[in-house]
């Protein structure tokens, strides 16, 4: 049997949630990077006594359709699947309910699915340093209960809330990061992109093809991708008021 560790994670939030999951669970990963626009999906074989960990961040209360793309070219082929969605403490809408209907298309089988926190993508003072020592804490007591369930011939669906949306998610458009004076022209946000966005050469982006996923900003080593002024400080007055009150992980079996 193999465990795949299956993530979309371009600022590195998700990764982390799903690492204390996976860890939890088992000390023998092979890691999937969905980010990775370079791998052959197609080639990835699971079986049906494998299990998978397949972990999203949510944009806008969706998946992102770059993660929809990549975990449609997976043939699941029955393995047992793990879903996690991270959101930045305002709310993941439809994000698990969209994830379960991708990952069952794919060829999975979902057994659990979880709600977990990370610091928001773009706002980074909002839920700033989750998952933080009690998110921890509860995503191991989740790891426990979901390890009962593998353990037993129990295969049920889990119910999550949401629903599935009825059309293809798009990109958030007017949010791409610019390079500022301060860039030395590394090209690391070039190649890390996950959709291949930004000129080598001006290392600014093509806004079309811009996902908004900011990796660019969190990988550039002289952080010099950056947003706007004016919108990341309207952005953070926004979210700080509809983010105000803590949120919780969860859990559904």
């Amino acid at each position: 049997m193999k465990f795949y560790e299956i993530t979309f994670s371009p600022t590195g939030g998700t990764k982390r949630a799903a690492d204390i999951l996976s860890h939890a669970l088992t000390d023998q990963i092979s890691e999937v990077d969905l980010c990775d626009r370079s791998a052959d999906l197609s080639k990835l074989s699971p079986e049906c006594s494998d299990i998978a960990l397949i972990a999203v961040p949510s944009y806008g209360g969706r998946v992102p359709q770059t993660a929809v793309d990549r975990l449609s070219a997976i043939s699941g082929a029955g393995a047992r699947a793990v879903l996690v969605c991270v959101y930045g403490n305002r709310a993941y809408d439809n994000t698990l309910a969209e994830l379960l209907d991708v990952s069952q298309k794919a060829g999975f089988r979902p057994i659990a699915a979880v709600a977990a926190l990370a610091e928001h993508s773009i706002a980074r003072k909002v839920a700033a340093g989750r998952p933080d020592a009690e998110d921890e804490k509860r995503l191991l007591e989740m790891a426990a209960q979901i390890r009962q369930k593998l353990a037993t011939a129990d295969s049920a669906v889990p119910q999550v809330p949401g629903k599935v949306p009825e059309k293809p998610g798009l990109p958030m458009s007017g949010m791409a990061p610019d390079a500022s004076s301060a860039c030395i022209k590394c090209g690391l946000c070039a190649e890390k992109c996950p959709v291949g966005a930004i000129d080598p050469v001006s290392m600014n982006p093509d806004s079309k093809k811009c996902i908004s996923c900011m990796r660019c900003i969190s990988v550039c080593p002289v952080g010099a991708k950056k947003m706007g002024r004016v919108f990341t400080s309207l952005g953070g007055v926004a979210l700080g008021t509809l983010c105000a009150n803590r949120r919780e992980c969860e859990l559904f079996l």
